[in-house]
């Protein structure tokens, strides 16, 4: 598996991973995060165009999707219930996926945000314990509690390299 940029070719893929994703949370318990509307076509062509949209390939063919941002996240300015373990410079994953086919895909993905940064900040609804274990099992530690655009709650987490 590798991670590369999205490109414009990949949408239709992309959308079948969210899809796919989305349905998976659902039967899992998590039916809030983000329903069958999140993440919509709109915002993913403007993560492509915007060079934040990342997939996970084999063989050039898409298995996963996440969006990765450099600097400060707007929505981790304030967190309540503890504190980031440093104001360092990081990177922020948003909206990772899966289509399931392969495992790993997490992993690969957070091996990449290491590989370019030394701190990665990453937030997760408090129903969604599949990716909080996923979260813990890669390194991270809880940080407490930030507070979405739509001001729901997602329960927040930082790795460091330090």
């Amino acid at each position: 598996m590798h991670v590369r940029k999205a490109k414009p070719k990949d949408l239709d893929d992309i959308m079948k991973i969210y899809s796919m994703a989305q349905d998976f949370m659902i039967q899992s318990g998590n039916p809030n995060q983000w329903g069958r509307s999140y993440p919509s076509k709109e915002l993913i062509i403007e993560d492509i165009e915007n060079e934040v949209c990342h997939v996970i390939c084999e063989d050039d063919k898409p298995h996963g999707v996440f969006a990765l941002f450099s600097g400060d996240e707007p929505t981790y300015q304030y967190i309540e219930d503890g504190a980031w373990i440093n104001e360092c410079p990081y990177v922020t994953v948003h909206r990772i996926a899966s289509d399931g086919k392969l495992h790993g895909i997490f992993k690969c993905a957070i091996t990449y945000c290491k590989s370019i940064s030394d701190n990665i900040r990453i937030d997760t609804h408090k129903s969604n314990t599949v990716m909080q274990r996923q979260i813990e099992k890669n390194g991270f530690e809880k940080c407490g509690t930030v507070y979405v655009r739509d001001g729901s709650p997602r329960i927040a987490y930082q790795w460091s390299k330090q």
